[in-house]
Order: structure tokens, then sequence, then C-alpha cells
């Protein structure tokens, strides 16, 4: 049975002969991947013309309700796609941090959207000033770039892979070809399939090529994004193709690395961490076979405790049952196929030339499994007396569950050989000293995408070394390829982009649709807290009634208040400070001017829960008198969490106190919750 690529808003089977796909534990036939015939250029020009515009129409909120509903729907089918997986050689596990990771980070991404402005484009930092006058600003924008994400995955998370990477185009806006690794590209096609089925996605939106994608690179423009993940060497070679360079077109690689794990000199045999640093090793040995381009290939240990470790780590992996995973009692399933097993051990053959085996063999039958069909693997670990001339360990990766045992004197010691693999996507340290942690995360931080401090104190919640967040950077320097994946916000900004902002405030509070301090006001007849939410316009302002400062005032609130600062009551220490005589509590300004702005009436505002960038600019005294500009600064759109629930959405207020001098006395940003007309 031949897979079939979606291209074009088809499902398109290939003319070619392609490559056959096996079952990873079986040997069995599964499908053929072939791409022969498929017309890469006009798949692109498709995506831009067809995906692109009818993503861009739509707004962060409503994008990231889409991925929201996507992740729903494939949830439902998650059962299927299990029983696709095993054949790749996954256990449960190792399917379940496949396909339900992905779906997952569907919903991580979806939920950026209340981040995102409910707009087309995104408003980004803040506001900077040109001009001494104030009529001339500057503010960065940044848009969904008009072009493609070509996604190249790799074979050891067919489902993750693709949607992890989807999930920040799509938000931003951008549509997808997903490439994924031809040796477990049916199970990346089985869920396109189901996306496609759900009709939740605009067509254009993704397509897909199961087999090669020779000649794609021929085509991008600078508007175009590539990802990568897989081996350094391969990403190079797709990193310096011409057209890349000519265009400058972005390109993120995440390639994989030596990562390393640490024992602290403090964790030994008895500590709670020292059993940790065990159970966490030997997971990230087995877990997908050790075929994560985060698992654990060097084992820095205290000099002292190599002998403790080689015993327990021995003692830990001798209970890994290793099989078809669809076997009850297997806990590693084979490597993804016997080529890739054919790989594995010419890299450990090459290890062993600094290194000895010290659990394993290099020569593996394995009881009850046919070694000849199966790719099947046990776990070897190695020992590196001498890391510092003994350098093989440093730079060859065994992308299986291989990994070696390296002593070090002290932490500077251990610091210099994890940098030694010259860029990880990730490193971890096991310590319960937290100056020890300290010194090592300073220290290797350079070196490593993202560093993980294991204790007791964090285990029971830890996701563990290997395992990328969505809202964290996925990524490392140098071997690892110098890329980032995910990241929250970060992720996202990765598709779009900035462009510098300039003319007057008033301009660009229209252009931006978020006032701009020194902006046009419009002038509101009714209260602004009498109006629902669509009837708030941006820039809409009002001039309270005004108020006078008082001694009284000053004394009631530090009674009130317990601040008894010495600037509010005591006039006799104000010399020599910036007073010259009893000031009120900034606190209190903004609460009366709450009092001055503030309908008491009910209405459409629910509530108020909180403040931002809220400053105290000029002293006030007693006999001064305040007033309030009350500005319509932001609207940000909300979901209604139930169909009970009241529709409403997030209004910004810009809050202007000034006093008798017409001078800002201070400034703050309300957020108020606010009920919508429409309550569908």
């Amino acid at each position: 049975m031949k897979l079939k690529n979606y291209s074009q808003g088809k499902w398109i089977e290939g003319s070619g002969k392609g490559e056959e796909l096996f079952d990873a534990s079986t040997g069995e036939l599964i499908a053929i991947a072939d791409s022969e015939g498929l017309d890469f250029k006009a798949m692109m020009e498709y995506a831009r013309s067809v995906g692109g515009p009818a993503l861009r129409k739509m707004t962060f909120f409503e994008r990231g309700n889409m991925l929201k509903a996507l992740a729903l729907y494939l949830k439902e089918k998650k059962d299927y796609f299990y029983k696709v997986s095993y054949k790749t050689g996954a256990t449960q596990t190792d399917s379940w941090v496949d396909i339900e990771g992905g779906i997952g980070n569907l919903f991580s991404n979806a939920s950026l959207r209340r981040q995102f402005p409910n707009q087309r484009f995104h408003v980004e930092g803040e506001t900077i000033g040109l001009s001494k006058g104030g009529t001339f600003i500057g503010h960065h924008i940044m848009v969904p770039k008009e072009g493609v994400a070509i996604h190249i995955n790799a074979f050891n998370f067919p489902v993750w892979g693709m949607l992890e990477k989807i999930a920040v185009n799509l938000l931003a806006g951008v549509p997808a070809i997903v490439k994924p690794a031809s040796l477990t590209s049916y199970l990346t096609e089985a869920v396109v399939r189901e996306m496609i089925a759900s009709g939740i996605l605009p067509e254009g939106s993704i397509q897909l090529i199961c087999g090669s994608a020779r000649g794609i690179l021929d085509h991008v423009t600078f508007q175009d994004v590539v990802t990568f993940t897989g081996s350094a060497s391969t990403g190079l070679l797709l990193k310096s193709h011409p057209r890349i360079l000519s265009e400058s077109v972005p390109f993120n690689m995440e390639a994989d690395s030596l990562n390393c794990t640490v024992l602290g000199e403090d964790a030994v045999p008895g500590t709670e961490e020292f059993d940790i640093f065990i159970k966490e090793v030997r997971k990230e040995m087995t877990l997908k076979a050790g075929q994560r381009c985060t698992a654990v290939r060097r084992i820095l240990v205290p000099e002292m405790l190599v002998e403790d470790v080689q015993i327990a780590l021995g003692k830990a992996l001798s209970k890994t049952t290793v099989g078809d995973p669809r076997n009850e009692g297997v806990r590693m399933g084979p490597l993804a196929g016997l080529k890739q097993r054919s790989e594995v051990k010419e890299n450990m053959e090459k290890l062993l030339q600094d290194s000895e085996i010290v659990f394993g063999s290099a020569i593996q039958n394995i009881d009850g499994l046919n070694m000849d069909k199966g790719a099947f693997m046990s776990p070897v670990l190695l020992l590196n007396d001498n890391p510092f001339e003994k350098l093989s360990t440093h730079s060859i990766e065994v992308f299986g569950p291989v990994s070696t045992l390296i002593p070090y004197k002290n932490l500077d010691e251990a610091i210099e050989l994890a940098k030694m693999g010259k860029g990880s996507l990730c490193s971890s340290i096991t310590t319960a000293n937290n100056d020890i942690a300290r010194d090592y995360v300073i220290g290797a931080a350079s070196h490593h995408g993202r560093i993980l401090v294991f204790n007791k104190d964090c285990i029971n919640e830890s996701t563990g070394h290997g395992s990328p967040m969505p809202m964290l950077v996925h990524g490392g320097p140098g071997r690892a390829g110098g890329g980032e994946e995910m990241g929250g916000m970060r992720g996202v900004l990765h598709y779009l982009q900035r462009t510098a902002i300039q003319g007057s405030p008033t301009t660009l509070t229209h252009i931006l649709g978020n006032y701009q301090s020194g902006g046009m006001h419009k002038m509101s007849e009714k209260h602004l807290f009498r109006k629902h939410f669509e009837e708030l316009e941006v820039g809409e302002t009002i001039y309270t009634h005004k108020r006078s400062i008082t001694e009284t005032d000053i004394v009631n609130f530090a009674n009130v208040s317990w601040d008894h600062f010495y600037a509010h009551t005591d006039t006799t220490s104000l010399e020599g400070t910036l007073f010259t005589e009893r000031v009120a509590h900034g606190y209190f300004i903004l609460s009366a001017a709450a009092g001055l702005f503030v309908d008491p009436g009910k209405g459409p505002v629910l509530l108020n829960y909180g403040l931002e960038n809220c400053r105290f600019t000029k002293p006030v005294y007693a006999g001064s008198t305040i007033g309030v500009k009350l500005t319509v600064k932001e609207k940000l759109d909300q979901d209604k969490r139930d169909p009970e629930d009241v529709a409403k959405g997030i209004v910004k207020f810009y809050v202007e106190v000034y006093d008798e001098t017409e001078e800002t006395i201070a400034v703050a940003t309300i957020l108020t919750m606010v009920k919508k007309l429409d309550q569908n």
C-alpha cells in the first residue's frame, strides 16, 4: 500500500517505486513512501496564494481557537494513533510522549492567543518617544510572513515533531508543508488524514510530503521559513543551500547533540538525589530506545562515585524488558528500523576505541526475539576513564540506547566536560546543594539550550531531562544547530515580520488599535463604565470632576492603610529629602482617582482585576486639586468558558491623573472585565 501525499487540496499517490517501510518489531511491510511526481513549486505557490490569505484573514484569537478545536478533535482519535505508533517500535509510554505530547502542544499554543491582541497583527513592546514634544513616536508591529513554513522532521517523533512546529506557524498565520522522515511517515500521514477530515483548518493551511522532498528548497523565497530536525551534517547541507543563502531565508535547525547529565558531588549513595539520578538516567537511555535528540549521551559523575553509579545503573538497566511494544511487560521497544540499528552499532564501535563496555554487549542476541526482522537492541553503558584525552565521547553520537559514564574531579572539571560537547539541546544536574546548582548553571549555560536541576523538591512534578516544554525554548547552540523552537510567544514571533512604525500618537493609535499617550481623544458623552464591550472605542475619553487633597486625607489614609512612612507622617524628618512638606501617598492618589473615574451604579463593567505600568510622577501636597482623564487604551476579547458563562471582554483603561497646573502626577493602566451586548 502506498502512502498518499496531500498536495494542493488533494490526496495524491506518488508515481515512482518509492521506499518500503517496515514494522520495527516484526519486519512486516507496512507501506511504501513515494513522492515522485509532486510539483513542489506548485505546492508552495498554493500555500502562499490559498492557505496564507485564509489564515491572515483570521485574528490571533480566531487562530488560537482553531488550534484548540483541532487538539480536541485529534484527542478523540488518539486510540487509533496508538495502534499505528506501535509499528514504529514505540511503547505505550513512548507513544504517549509523541501523540498526547503533540496534542498537548496544540493546546498550549492555543492558549497563547490571550497574549496576543484580537487582531491580525501583533503590537510588540512599548512606545518609543522620538521627539521632545511627544508629537513623533515609534512602535513595533509584527505581521505574518506571506510565505510558507517548510518543516523537515526527524523519524523519532512523527506526531509531536509535526504538531509542535505547525502549532506556532498556524497561530502566526502562516501555512505549512510538512515533510516527515520516510521511516515513520505512515504515522504522520494517519494524523494528517484526520486533520484534513476534521475540516477545521482552512484549505491550503497544511500539505504533506511522504517520501523524498529533494529539490523543494530550490523554490523558497525570503518570505518562507524552513525548519529542520535531524542530524547536524544533513542540517548543515540544507542550511547552506544556495537559495537559502541568496534569499536570506530564515532556517531553524534543531540537531541531535551530545547532551549530558551531571551527578552533584553531594548526591552520594543513600541520598534521595542519588536515587533520582539513577532513575532519570535509566529513563533517558530506554525511553524511545534512546532515539531522542534530547537523550542523555554523556553521564558526568564524581570520580569517587563512578563505581557506585555503574553498579546501581547496571541493576536498573537489567530490569528493562526489550521486545515488541504490543506485548505486555515490554518496557523498551526496538529501534525504528534495521538500518537505524546498523548505524547505532557502527557508531558504538567508534566509541569503543576510547571506551569500554561496563553493561550490555556489542554483540546481542535477545532470547525470544527475531533479531533479523526486528530492530531490537538492549541498553549499553560505556565508561571513558580519561575524557580529556579520549575525545570521541564528545564528538560521536550514538542515536540509540547507548550512553557513556565520564568521571570528573570537581565542579569546574564537570563544567569543562559539559562544554566539550560543543553545544547541546539540554543538560541537567542532580544536586541538593543550591550553590552547586547555581555555579553549574551559570558556568555551563553558554553551551546549552536548556538546563534542568533535579532534586527532591521538584522531582515529583518534573517532566524530566529530555522533555522540552511548549512555553520554553527548545534548541541549543553549536552542534545543536543554533535554532529555537517553541518558547511560547517567542516561537510564534519566528513567523512574523517585525516592522518599526513611526508617526504621530494619533496616527499610531489608529493603526495599532492601541491608544498612544499624547494622541487625540474622542470625547464620550456617555460615561465609559456605562458602555458595553462592543460600544467602546479605542481613544474614547472622559474627563472627571475634580477633588482637592487635604492634610486630613493624608493622615486618614496613613491610619487606614498602616503606611506610616515618614514622608507622609513626620514633617520634622523632611530636611534633605525630595519633599518640602507632608506628601500624599501615591496609592491614595490612585484610590482618589478611582473615586473620580468610577461610575458607581451597576452596569456593563463587571470587575476591575489589575493594574499595569503604574507610575507616580510628581509629589502631591495638601491643597492640590486633582482630576482624571480616563481613556480606552485597548480591547481584548475573551472566550466563554461554558454556555452559561457571561460573554465579556477585557478593556484596558489608561488613567492619567493631573493637578491644578495640568501636570501629570500619576499614570496607570487598569484592567477591567466588561460585559458584551451580544451574549451568544
